[in-house]
């Protein structure tokens, strides 16, 4: 009889505040941070610091290589996050849903950003290319080609209409989004170009390298009467050269930062009054943004300085020489000069970026991001996120930066070194560098942290209100899980304390160290002196001297038997109440990390740093079956209690399911992002708990769901032959297409294994619709000569037409997926497709799918049909029933807008918004009143120039 065994899946991960592969942001709102969890998006409350929402993926494409590497907010409730698999998901960050997926690049995405209005989406990738997405269809436009290198950033300018992409080949590209041609490539960088930003007001672009300096580029404007603005000074004009007209970036000038390490990201505020520049480091320098009056002004300020700084050097020398004729002459020169030189200096990067303050963190930056709000009292708000899994947010004020809040309780500050859970399952400890913590392993929230030292093994005690952490200093602490305190600090050994192990039905447990000695502990609650109330006290009874570093100790369930596992590789079996050497076990090549002993006391398992698992019987220390069980260091191994089930974790951030009993292999979970540390099995098997270096605590339940050993293996086999199959999508050995210099453009889509599937679907269908019009014509025929049986319907048609049946293939067909699904279709089945194109027009809801999918075939199939005769028929049917009907329904949303422009006209007009062209005024009025303010200003300055000479000569 075959067996079956009862599935496990991912139910739950926290710890994670946010990770390091990606950057995080704002929402539109202001009032949410999106923040990194690996795989996940967190959705934190700022003002509350909860995080009030997840967005994970759904659970069949979870895997290791699904971190997020990129998100964006667009002006909406939409989310756009860039995973390290190349996909991009379009999230609602109110309901929490996946939108769509788009799949297009090779590599993982490095870089996304929304246009002005949303509508579309730029993404970067390492692959080298940048795909533009229209966000309002959920296809790909088109794939620009031209980087040598990963693309690190991308920057939507000229409202929308070009695109800067920055890359490591050291350039920028800019890129006319309405000819789809890089139309600029700016160098002049000598390291890798890590991030790109452009003001709101689009003066200027900034980017960020290794070198020493941030670059400055002034951006060019085609306005109406066909003459370039650069910023807001006329730089050219129709009859420019045809350098000029092609170049929309121009160096503006460059300013020196503070810190030596690499720029990580330059981003500037959303009111544009702030800039600032994160480097690979601790540090965040803010720059003042001055607008273009206060910017002339400071000029003006400059160049008048340096004029009476020279003229006060000339009026030294004259004196000097005695020569007072040449003296006045040159104050009467320089004074006529004044007003025009000064009237319109040239404005440099000083005048308009001044350093303001620099935010020092305790640990290294990952991302920055400003809230979009601007605050009353401050001038605004940062939000940064530490590579020690921490988020910090920082008030900019005029005078100083202060952090006003600190989101740090839900998770460790490093690798999570061991996860224990209570006798009732209902506490789960969890030790890193620096805290301990408590957590409830059902909802993930974290009940207590607790100052520690570096924690690597624990214990939580039978009474469940205690917990024991031993150290790597060696010493064994006590923490009070109901206060959330450390009651003692027990100086246990004098090496680091590696394993503690309960000792079964007793009060007592045992601990391993480095120091070669096994010690066994009782303990009891009791009042010491000077204490107001009972507390939990440890003592030893026993030390039991090994010959080598103890890496494990595990008790037989009947405390019969200790196994110890030595630095040498083997595992001696002792009596525990004699201290009695009974047996060894050898086989290890390297020493065992890890061991278990099954609850009837009949097999031990040990796994080791020689990547094997070998299960062993305890009655003669025999090895029944030694298994490669990972691909490196066997980190945790554990029995599924009251069975014969094992599960082991790695360093190859697998969990894997044994049974001990047949040595078969029965189940991989994936879904830790670096090496798994620890592992603890609930006492009931329902769910097991994991801890990593990626500071992620996992939880997976055990379900309902039955699997046998043989179909795992074939599910399996059908993965690593769909992971040939991607392969195979790119030839490695092909030699790759050689880009020109000024670019090219690409598909957008990539050919996916979904891609492939729906292409044999649309093939399969037009063979069965084709056969049943076949058989409805012949029964026709039949019909009319003599009397015949109804006709019987092909039940796999579920009722449909033949015309129906090839159209409810397109159902499930990605709007994305659309242009890649029809490229794989053959001619023969691309002409039986266009002849049901007629027929589906009468369909009013499918007009955009026909039209999509009609000019997508002829486009691909252009040459043949022109050389095919059979095609002709289809052809004109399809053009004198397509052009009606696609212009109708163009007359039918021309009237719905006009519409609502109407209705949107009418209800402001009722409104009482009697100011409603009250900020355009305020900005005129504004701009009148800085245009006085200089002219006055200019005055000034002539007017105290014609007085100096006077009191000079007097």
């Amino acid at each position: 009889m075959v067996k079956a065994y009862l599935r496990y899946e991912p139910a739950a991960s926290f710890g994670v505040i946010a990770s390091v592969e990606s950057n995080i942001t704002y929402d539109s709102s202001g009032k949410h941070l999106l923040s990194p969890a690996l795989e996940k998006i967190g959705v934190w409350h700022v003002r509350q610091g909860l995080c009030t929402k997840t967005l994970t993926p759904s659970p069949f494409s979870r895997g290791p290589s699904l971190a997020v590497t990129s998100i964006v907010s667009s002006p909406s409730s939409l989310i756009a996050a860039g995973y390290a698999d190349g996909s991009i998901r379009i999230w609602d960050s109110d309901a929490g849903t996946c939108e769509t997926t788009l799949n297009g690049h090779k590599g993982a995405v490095t870089a996304l950003r929304y246009n002005e209005n949303g509508s579309l989406l730029a993404s970067g990738s390492k692959d080298n290319d940048v795909i533009l997405w229209d966000m309002v269809g959920e296809t790909g436009l088109f794939r620009l080609r031209g980087h040598r290198d990963q693309v690190t950033d991308v920057v939507f300018v000229s409202s929308g209409k070009k695109l800067v992409s920055s890359s490591k080949d050291k350039f920028l590209r800019v890129w006319d989004l309405d000819t789809q041609h890089c139309m600029q490539i700016v160098g002049g960088h000598h390291t890798e170009i890590w991030s790109i930003d452009v003001d709101p007001n689009e003066r200027y672009l900034v980017t960020g390298s290794a070198d020493k300096e941030l670059r400055f580029y002034s951006i060019k404007h085609e306005s109406l009467d066909g003459q370039s603005v650069n910023g807001n000074n006329a730089v050219g004009s129709g009859d420019s050269s045809v350098k000029d007209k092609w170049e929309v970036l121009r160096q503006f000038g460059e300013i020196q930062r503070q810190a030596k390490e690499r720029v990580a990201t330059v981003q500037f505020n959303k009111p544009g009054n702030l800039l600032a520049c994160q480097v690979a480091g601790k540090t965040v320098e803010l720059y003042r943004v001055l607008d273009d009056a206060d910017a002339k002004r400071k000029a003006k300020r400059r160049v008048h300085r340096k004029k009476e700084k020279k003229h006060g050097k000339d009026v030294l020398e004259g004196t000097e020489n005695g020569d007072k004729n040449n003296e006045n002459k040159g104050d009467n020169s320089s004074v006529a000069h004044v007003p025009a030189e000064t009237s319109n200096p040239e404005i440099t990067v000083p005048d308009v970026f001044k350093l303001l303050h620099t935010i020092r963190a305790s640990k290294k930056i990952c991302s920055i991001s400003f809230c979009p709000i601007t605050p009353k009292n401050s001038l605004a708000t940062l939000a940064l996120s530490l590579n020690n899994n921490l988020l910090e947010f920082y008030s900019i004020e005029s005078g100083e930066t202060s952090k006003t809040l600190a989101v740090e309780l839900q998770g460790h500050r490093s690798d999570v070194r061991s996860v224990t859970l209570s006798s009732d399952n209902t506490l789960l400890m969890s030790t890193s560098h620096n805290a301990v913590k408590i957590w409830n392993p059902s909802t993930g929230s974290c009940l207590r942290t607790v100052d520690s030292g570096y924690g690597l093994c624990s214990l939580i005690l039978p009474s469940n209100k205690y917990g024991l952490v031993g150290t790597k200093d060696g010493t064994l602490e006590i923490i009070d899980i109901g206060s959330g305190t450390c009651v003692e600090v027990v100086e246990a050994h004098g090496g680091s304390v590696r394993s503690i192990a309960a000792l079964p039905d007793r009060n007592g447990f045992v601990t391993g160290s480095a120091d070669h000695d096994v010690k066994f502990w009782e303990y009891q609650i009791k009042q010491k002196p000077g204490q107001a109330t009972k507390q939990l006290s440890v003592s030893n009874v026993g030390t039991m001297k090994m010959n080598d570093d103890v890496l494990v100790v595990a008790i037989s369930p009947d405390a019969k038997y200790i196994a110890v596992a030595l630095l040498d590789s083997t595992v001696k079996v002792h009596f525990v109440d004699t201290f009695k050497f009974f047996l060894t076990l050898y086989g290890h090549k390297l020493p065992v990390l890890c061991m278990d002993i099954s609850s009837d006391g009949d097999l031990i398992v040990t796994g080791s740093a020689d990547k094997n698992i070998k299960i062993w019987g305890l009655d003669f220390g025999d090895c029944h079956k030694s298994i490669f069980a990972h691909a490196d260091s066997v980190m945790g191994v554990q029995f599924v209690p009251k069975t014969h089930y094992v599960f082991s974790v790695g360093k190859d951030r697998l969990v894997k399911y044994w049974d001990a009993d047949k040595f078969e292999h029965l189940l991989t979970l994936e879904g830790h992002h670096a090496d798994i540390w620890c592992l603890t099995i609930s006492n009931r098997g329902d769910f097991i708990v994991t801890g990593s270096h990626d500071r992620s605590i996992r939880r997976w339940d055990r379900t309902e769901e039955q699997f046998f050993i043989e179909e795992e293996k074939e599910k399996r086999l059908e993965e690593m032959f769909e992971a040939d199959l991607d392969n195979a999508f790119e030839n490695k050995h092909v030699p790759k297409e050689e880009i020109p210099e000024e670019g090219a453009v690409a598909l957008a889509g990539k050919k996916t294994q979904e891609t492939l599937t729906a292409t044999d679907l649309i093939i399969e269908r037009l063979d069965i619709a084709e056969a049943e019009k076949q058989r409805i014509t012949e029964h026709q025929e039949d019909k009319s000569n003599r009397s015949v049986a109804a006709f019987q319907a092909n039940p796999l048609m579920n009722g449909l037409s033949p015309s129906d049946y090839v159209l409810s293939a397109f159902s499930d067909v990605h709007s994305n997926d659309l242009e890649q699904t029809l490229l794989a279709l053959p001619f023969s089945d691309a002409l039986k497709l266009l002849a049901y194109l007629k027929e589906w027009t009468s369909y009013s809801d499918k007009i955009e799918l026909v039209c999509r999918i009609g000019t997508l075939l002829l486009q691909t199939h252009y040459n043949q049909l022109l050389s095919t005769p059979a095609a002709r028929p289809v052809l004109t049917a399809f053009s004198d029933i397509f052009y009606e009907r696609v212009k109708g329904w163009k007359d039918i949303f021309g009237f719905n807008l006009a519409a609502m422009d109407h209705i949107q006209q009418m209800m402001a007009s009722r409104s009482d918004a009697l100011f409603s062209d009250a900020r355009s005024k305020l900005l005129e009025i504004r701009a009148q009143q800085s245009k006085r303010l200089e002219e006055r200003s200019d005055m000034g300055e002539v007017k105290r120039k014609k007085k100096k000479p006077k009191t000079t000569s007097a």
